[in-house]
């Protein structure tokens, strides 16, 4: 079954594909990888889910932050590739996660990424190498920002 059926059957619908607000382009394809520039949860209606975890935020509402950051992502793959069908595998994904000092369970919050990844993907392609790291802020007090490499077919 090709990822854009899948993403039918799964009743996913993509926001728009997310454009830079900076220096820097979305993505860099090299050697066969697609290296994708860091990605927030914003909504398709301009907004972004804001907040600490831990603190503003659950780690439900951030798991539902990181699936968001995951439609953005899969959105920007399709503007960037053409396709989904394109995508060979995920090889990386670093999952920032904007936390309260004392907060321990960003691996629980950067799953509402990687699992959506998989649900997309499948399990042998949607599950790649992984960091999840706190941080004591993000650019616009975003709740999560994530970075992802992909394999792309030849």
């Amino acid at each position: 079954m090709s990822v854009e059926s899948r993403l039918t059957d799964l009743a996913i619908v993509l926001p728009p594909a997310p454009e830079p607000i900076g220096n820097y382009v979305g993505s860099v394809a090299y050697g066969g990888l697609l290296f994708l520039s860091g990605l927030g949860p914003r909504r398709a209606d301009g907004t972004s889910m804001t907040g600490k975890v831990g603190g503003d935020l659950s780690i439900e509402q951030g798991y539902e932050a990181a699936r968001l950051v995951g439609l953005n992502a899969l959105a920007a793959l399709r503007r960037d590739l053409g396709d989904l069908d394109s995508v060979e595998r995920v090889v990386k994904i670093l999952g920032m996660v904007n936390a309260v000092p004392d907060f321990n369970e960003h691996p629980r919050v950067i799953n509402g990424f990687s699992d959506l990844m998989v649900e997309v993907f499948g399990e042998a392609a949607g599950r790649g190498a992984r960091s999840a790291v706190g941080m004591g802020s993000l650019p616009f007090q975003i709740a999560v920002e994530v970075e992802m490499i992909v394999a792309v077919r030849a």
